[in-house]
């Protein structure tokens, strides 16, 4: 038992909180037929099922699961160049939820079933060990992650700057959440009038980075973390806004997130990597939403390293992971889900990842078969 988590799980707060939300939600304006939050984390996204948070809500208020798993929105040609890079007998390292995602026509587990080098790592150091342990073998570490998983690896390239480790770069496939606000802000088909703003993100970048987001859409955000009462408490947050008639940046995350983030990390971010476009499954190319190494870091790029290209890869045709990234499609209403597209044989990385919606709604809404 940890006392400080059970705090924020406690069911008496929960059930006052559902009740104030049912009232909110009746005070919203008589012409709109529903409200449609959206959470763009995917830890907000499996403690809602977890805690089938859904269930204190009223019929009428509608949680939408966005693009808040970076395994998830990566490009299937990010995996592919990946595979071709480990069966030309590079090592690879990768944290395991990459392991498993589909490629255009396999995955990282199949190419190490194959014979591949590819190991999983814990933490981006760990492949930084084994460049210094063999300086004449290539060690590339797959970087993927948004702004909170961003900062380590970057230290970690720090570390084996410092110690003049040669042969040890990075693929990467960084990600940045406001520039995807936007995108599904700007898409009429979703009707999202509220977001859930994910916490660990914004201790990295800060409440304040979204102010130009929320003042352009004029979309309520509240910051919450990720137990019961974090996210019920966000939720009444975006409702009273509504209410109110009021967008702003509310920030209930406080005893981690600041306004300004991580100075610290921002500098790193700031000292290695300049925006680009970025592919993200289900959204297409959002402009300026990922990241790309300084010129001066071009060393650390295992895509310029081993002349990698890299192409937009094809997802399965039946898959519909793209749908439940944009919040369009829950995933019990994919025809594979659960029947054909399951954690042992994923067909899309929505129910592979640690984070997807696909594994949170089997695990927790619908249970295990």
């Amino acid at each position: 038992m940890n006392p400080y988590l059970d705090a924020f799980r406690e069911a008496a707060p929960a059930r006052a909180l559902s009740r104030r939300i049912r009232e909110l939600t009746a005070r919203l304006p008589a012409e709109r037929r529903s409200f449609r939050i959206m959470e763009v984390c995917g830890s907000h996204t499996m403690a809602i099922a977890r805690y089938a948070l859904r269930d204190l809500l009223p019929p009428d208020l509608e949680l939408l699961s966005g693009p808040g798993c970076p395994v998830c929105v990566t490009d299937p040609g990010y995996l592919d160049a990946a595979i071709e890079l480990a069966r030309r007998g590079v090592r690879v390292f990768t944290f395991g939820d990459l392991l498993r995602a589909p490629g255009s026509r396999a995955s990282l587990a199949d190419a190490r079933a194959e014979g591949a080098d590819i190991a999983v790592c814990y933490s981006p150091l760990d492949a930084v060990a084994a460049a210094r342990a063999a300086p004449d073998r290539p060690a590339v570490f797959l970087a993927v992650g948004f702004e909170t998983t961003v900062a380590p690896i970057l230290a970690a390239a720090a570390a084996a700057e410092r110690e003049g480790l040669s042969n040890f770069t990075l693929l990467t496939a960084f990600k940045r959440i406001p520039p995807a606000l936007e995108a599904l802000a700007a898409d009429p088909a979703l009707g999202v009038d509220a977001f859930l703003l994910p916490a660990h993100v914004s201790a990295i970048i800060g409440a304040a980075a979204y102010e130009p987001f929320v003042q352009t859409f004029r979309r309520p955000c509240v910051i919450a973390g990720f137990e019961p009462l974090d996210i019920l408490y966000g939720i009444e947050g975006l409702l009273r806004q509504a209410v109110e008639g009021v967008a702003r940046v509310e920030n209930q995350y406080n005893r981690v997130a600041t306004s300004g983030g991580n100075a610290r990390a921002q500098r790193l971010l700031a000292e290695w990597l300049a925006p680009e476009d970025a592919a993200w499954r289900g959204l297409g190319v959002i402009p300026g939403s990922g990241w790309r190494l300084r010129e001066e870091r071009a060393a650390f790029d295992a895509a310029r390293r081993f002349a990698l290209e890299m192409r937009s890869g094809r997802a399965h045709p039946g898959c519909r992971c793209g749908d439940v990234l944009r919040g369009a499609l829950r995933p019990r209403n994919c025809p594979l889900f659960g029947a054909v597209c399951r954690p042992e044989n994923p067909i899309g990385p929505c129910m592979v990842s640690s984070e997807g919606s696909c594994a949170a709604a089997l695990r927790y809404e619908v249970g295990e078969r």
